[in-house]
């Protein structure tokens, strides 16, 4: 396969971004130079070419990123009336839209990613969850609370900011995940020292743009690109912030927990998931199938909800997942840049071999590929999409979140009851999402009660909406990112007591 990208038309304000390297740090309302002038490199996982450099905050820098926020926090930020701030964030999201196509082709080239896929589903959802985001601000609000005891006290609760918020977001959805982030953070009147993935700085950078041009105080963002376990760290053991929301994986998950507790800082988790995707003999074919490759190809399975077991009733055993591997076998692969690409390229040389060793883990232990699971030769890091059987559930592809387009698929045999499928699916550290594949509505809403899942979809897969709250049971996390939930997580419940006598 030939991996060379063809001659496309780049937005200018993609090239004009990416000749400006090293991309600088967003600190205080300034494009500033990292303390150290230190710098890394930015790669095109499609060809292992650099994009840019960036510099690479230190400590120093995080000090001086919490200084400006403080500064934003007990000045102007606090100052600012609610439908000023809203206006402000509805601002942001119309910027965002227009300038649209260029984030999603610098996303696509960062990340590796379909461009249909930044173009139609990443940047639309952005710009969704900022303005949903700054609907919220005047009408999150306290209580007042008639107390029982005390007839003539007046009680009343107030909702107040945190504070200082760290965010730290992953390389999968880079710009998606920082608005997750920053849309409740904001909306609740925080201020925010956001920490881009060494990945994936791109996006997030040309957003700080945008937020300069919205006219935000100085300080109320500060966006920091660098290394997780040097500034990562820093964030999570700086005293001063007060609080940490963090996607990524389960195990830094609890490192940082372990650096939080020291402060006894608010923190919210979204971590590692390794999701049953769950096909009754009911199934209605036309949806399953595509649902059941979205669910585990879409963004090359380098999503945390990606339905990587994918549990097939015996029943419908073969048919389907002949029918699905087909399809399969058909999805372009290639340059997510490309208008025809299905699925990209890895992320990163380092995810890529991660991969390839649970491919070679999954045919050492018996698991047989009926499509893919070999990596293919060329620059860029690809592989294909793999549908793996004769899977087990104590098979290591089976356990262990790959985060790749690999899917372990299962049959069951179940009684009405369902109990077997439900103890298989439940028998998991992570319980981030599940789906539900059946035309029965009873089996449907038996089984999404009893999955232990903080999302479960039903004849559908990886819909997302700013209304709805996202978050895992279990090792897959706490808290709850979107929705009105998520403002919850960025306040603190003050209780006022007046004396009426």
């Amino acid at each position: 396969m030939n991996h060379t990208i063809q001659k496309i038309k780049l937005d200018a304000k993609v090239e004009a971004f990416l000749n400006k390297s090293p991309k600088k740090l967003f600190i205080g309302g300034q494009f500033v130079e990292s303390i150290s002038g230190k710098s890394f490199k930015s790669i095109n996982p499609a060809t292992g070419e650099v994009l840019c450099e960036v510099y690479e905050a230190g400590e120093q820098d995080i000090d001086r990123a919490v200084d400006e926020a403080e500064k934003a926090f007990h000045g102007p930020w606090s100052k600012m009336s609610a439908s000023d701030r809203s206006r402000l964030i509805w601002k942001l999201a119309d910027l965002i839209e227009e300038n649209l196509e260029a984030i999603a082709q610098l996303e696509t080239l960062d990340n590796g990613k379909p461009i249909r896929e930044t173009r139609n589903a990443d940047i639309p959802l952005v710009i969704d969850h900022f303005r949903y985001y700054a609907g919220w601000v005047n009408k999150f609000s306290g209580e007042v609370i008639n107390n029982s005891m005390h007839p003539n006290v007046f009680t009343y609760t107030r909702r107040e900011p945190i504070g200082v918020c760290g965010q730290i977001v992953p390389w999968n959805f880079p710009l998606l995940m920082a608005s997750w982030k920053l849309g409740a953070a904001l909306a609740t009147g925080n201020v925010v020292i956001l920490k881009s993935a060494e990945n994936t700085p791109l996006s997030v950078l040309f957003l700080a743009e945008l937020i300069q041009q919205a006219g935000f105080p100085e300080g109320v963002v500060n966006i920091v690109s660098g290394y997780g376990h040097r500034i990562g760290t820093a964030m999570t053991n700086h005293p001063r912030i007060r609080k940490i929301a963090f996607t990524g994986s389960t195990e830094v998950g609890k490192s940082i927990m372990r650096d939080a507790s020291k402060y006894l800082k608010r923190v919210t988790f979204e971590l590692g998931g390794k999701s049953p995707n769950i096909i009754f003999p009911d199934a209605d074919f036309s949806k399953a199938i595509p649902g059941a490759l979205r669910s585990i190809f879409f963004n090359q399975g380098q999503v945390c909800t990606a339905g990587s077991r994918l549990y097939i009733h015996k029943k419908i055993y073969d048919r389907f997942l002949s029918d699905m591997a087909d399809q399969a076998a058909k999805l372009k692969v290639g340059p997510g840049i490309e208008e025809e690409t299905q699925v990209g390229p890895l992320v990163s040389a380092k995810q890529f071999e991660t991969v390839r060793g649970y491919l070679e883990k999954g045919k050492q232990e018996g698991a047989r590929p009926i499509t893919g699971g070999t990596t293919i030769e060329g620059s860029g890091y690809f592989i294909p999409p793999t549908i793996f059987t004769d899977v087990t559930d104590e098979m290591t592809i089976a356990r262990e979140e790959i985060f790749g387009p690999v899917v372990s698929a299962m049959p069951f045999d179940d009684d009405e009851q369902m109990t077997d499928v439900i103890r298989r699916a439940n028998e998991s550290e992570y319980g981030l999402a599940a789906g539900v594949w059946t035309t029965d509505v009873r089996k449907a809403h038996k089984i999404a009660h009893a999955l232990e899942a903080g999302t479960v979809w039903v004849n559908c897969y990886n819909l997302f909406d700013a209304t709805m709250p996202f978050g895992g049971f279990k090792q897959s996390g706490f808290g709850r990112e979107m929705g009105r939930s998520a403002l919850e997580m960025y306040t603190e419940v003050k209780s006022v007591w007046v004396d009426l006598d």
